[in-house]
């Protein structure tokens, strides 16, 4: 048993040892803390020589404002020259046939409310020719009543009251999908509200078997569920690897490609909430629309 001699004299060398293990604590603080200040000085040396040698250490120097610039307009490219051909139908529709536009509850009000068509005695045979009349210059198209006799029916109709007079084309694609798309009555320029608009009632979908868009095709717009065209209709310029769920109903005549063209190589203005499509950059409004 250790005696209260030998107790003390153990205390005392364990308290020595513990002074040795906090001084020699301290000391490596004071080596790092050494280190860490040497870094810091170093680093604000360095900024120092690199404002100087920049320009930045000059009193009438100033910092480069942040740039303002936008990124530029996507515009059309590699856009095809050879035109793509009217789908046929393997068998004729009757002649005269019967067309139903009933009351359309999906849209906007339209702020024009047409007549609606009768949808009697509708011709299936034969072409109506009209030209859209646009800031950009004249677009003619032929519509084509053996393709699809009720959009025709509906768009000659629309055409002669004055409907589309004064409309702007509110779409314009300018990648994959290359077309020009217009007839929303209510449509002002704003990308992220255009394109609901419509006549008040609905067009039945006229599909051909085996349809494929592409340039110098007239096709109906819709909402994506069935029998849902109105009045807005799109103008393929260039590629359009699109669903056959678009009524084809006519074509663009050379003229009005290369007034369509002119557009896509303008470009976007403003992008839409697809990301892809949007506003042409200049705008294209209807001014006159006449019906041969």
């Amino acid at each position: 048993m250790a005696t209260n001699q030998q107790r003390r004299e153990a205390a005392k060398r364990k308290l020595e040892r513990q002074l040795v293990r906090r001084a020699e604590q301290a000391k490596r603080r004071k080596i790092v803390g050494a280190g860490v200040v040497g870094g810091v000085v170093l680093i604000v040396a360095g900024l120092v020589v690199w404002i100087v040698n920049s320009g930045g250490g000059d009193d009438q120097a100033t910092a480069a404002p942040p740039s303002s610039s936008t990124p530029p307009a996507p515009t059309a490219s590699n856009i095809p020259t050879e035109r793509t051909a009217l789908p046929k139908r393997t068998k004729a529709l009757p002649n005269p046939t019967t067309c139903s536009y009933p009351e359309d509850k999906t849209s906007e009000p339209p702020a024009k409310k047409p007549a609606v068509p009768d949808g009697k005695n509708v011709s299936s045979s034969g072409t109506v020719h009209i030209t859209m009349k646009s800031t950009q210059g004249d677009i003619p198209i032929t519509l084509d009543r053996s393709l699809a006799p009720c959009t025709v029916q509906s768009f000659e109709s629309l055409a002669k009251s004055g409907f589309y007079t004064d409309t702007i084309c509110h779409r314009l694609g300018v990648t994959e999908l290359q077309m020009l798309q217009c007839g929303d009555p209510n449509a002002k320029g704003d990308v992220t509200a255009d394109g609901r608009g419509g006549p008040g009632y609905a067009v039945p979908d006229e599909f051909i078997d085996g349809m494929k868009y592409g340039r110098g095709l007239l096709a109906m717009a819709n909402t994506g569920q069935p029998n849902t065209g109105g009045s807005q209709f799109f103008m393929v310029y260039g590629k359009a690897e699109l669903q056959p769920q678009y009524t084809i109903f006519g074509s663009i005549s050379d003229e009005g490609l290369k007034v369509l063209d002119k557009i896509a190589k303008t470009g976007i203005g403003a992008v839409g909430q697809d990301g892809v499509t949007g506003e042409p950059k200049e705008p294209v409004k209807f001014t006159a629309v006449t019906v041969a």
